[in-house]
């Protein structure tokens, strides 16, 4: 999905992109372990810069593990709860996501 991505991105230029910190915790962890670490210090150093970061609180958080563990299901992890409640909280309606558990919690994705 990667050439999907980045079009999107490119075309995201000039917007305000925002993400919160368990986002960053993820991803770093993910790209360190699928590409090492000169990508993950590309990822934090040269991305995440040009991000708005949101840090999670303990209400945040809170209201996640209890959507989650309420939803007894594999999918959405415990992340994404994270991110429904960011989003819903910041009035965020746009994720930049291809999961479509975005869609499902009513937000709108892109691409």
């Amino acid at each position: 999905m990667h050439e999907g991505a980045a079009a999107a991105m490119r075309a995201l230029r000039g917007e305000s992109l925002v993400t919160h910190n368990y986002i960053l915790v993820e991803a770093a962890a993910i790209t360190h372990r699928r590409l090492g670490g000169g990508a993950a210090r590309d990822l934090l150093e040269d991305l995440a810069p040009a991000l708005t970061v949101l840090w999670v609180d303990e209400q945040t958080h809170q209201a996640a593990v209890s959507a989650f563990l309420a939803a007894v299901r594999r999918r959405p992890s415990l992340v994404d709860w994270v991110s429904f409640e960011v989003m819903r909280r910041s009035e965020i309606e746009t994720a930049f996501a291809f999961d479509r558990d975005f869609v499902a919690q009513g937000f709108r994705t892109v691409p």
